[in-house]
């Protein structure tokens, strides 16, 4: 597995590679990474075998440390969705995660509605999708959530908007990407 850095304030400096396709209309890893230094965020690259699963992950992280998760698209019969990253070992209530949202019955969003609002596949989603989401669209209509789990590890990792590669930041970069966003992240205590 190859592992390259960028400039960053936790990790050496090399150059970075970029993601194995060309963007397409939605932002792709080199926009990801522009940002990333933009707003002074530090990472690690791990390059991969696309992961479709947890899994499929824990076959080649013994040389990713941190925080390992799992984001879910969701969505209710009322047109609210939600963006949640959770520990990859947590088993989320969907129940009761709407109930504390005050939102109706999740299922999961399907592959059309996850490219049209977070211009990822499945197998790629990612908090980072959120550089996607279109502008003048009605941010207020998707809630992210964020595993507080997630928040007492060094480093977490996420895809890179896509699944061949999996990136390392901190926590409160992570949080700092999502509100730069216009998203304020609910950051909730998972089972």
């Amino acid at each position: 597995m190859q592992q390259e850095s960028s400039l960053s304030p936790i990790f050496p400096l090399s150059a970075a590679r970029r993601d194995p396709t060309p963007c397409p209309m939605a932002a792709c890893e080199k926009d990801l990474l522009d940002v990333f230094k933009k707003l002074g965020i530090g990472f690690k690259i791990f390059r991969h075998p696309p992961f479709f699963t947890v899994d499929d992950c824990r076959k080649y992280r013994q040389h990713m440390p941190g925080g390992h998760c799992k984001c879910l698209f969701l969505k209710d019969k009322k047109g609210n969705m939600v963006l949640a990253a959770v520990h990859e070992d947590v088993r989320l209530d969907l129940k009761a995660l709407a109930k504390t949202l005050g939102l109706g019955r999740f299922s999961f969003g399907n592959p059309e509605r996850l490219e049209k609002v977070l211009g990822v596949t499945p197998g790629a989603v990612t908090p980072y999708a959120l550089m996607n989401v279109p502008e003048g669209s009605d941010k207020a209509a998707l809630t992210v959530v964020v595993d507080e789990k997630l928040l007492i590890f060094d480093i977490v990792n996420f895809h890179p908007l896509h699944n061949e590669a999996t990136v390392a930041v901190k926590p409160d970069d992570l949080l700092k990407f999502i509100r730069h966003y216009g998203f304020s992240p609910k950051i909730m205590k998972t089972a």
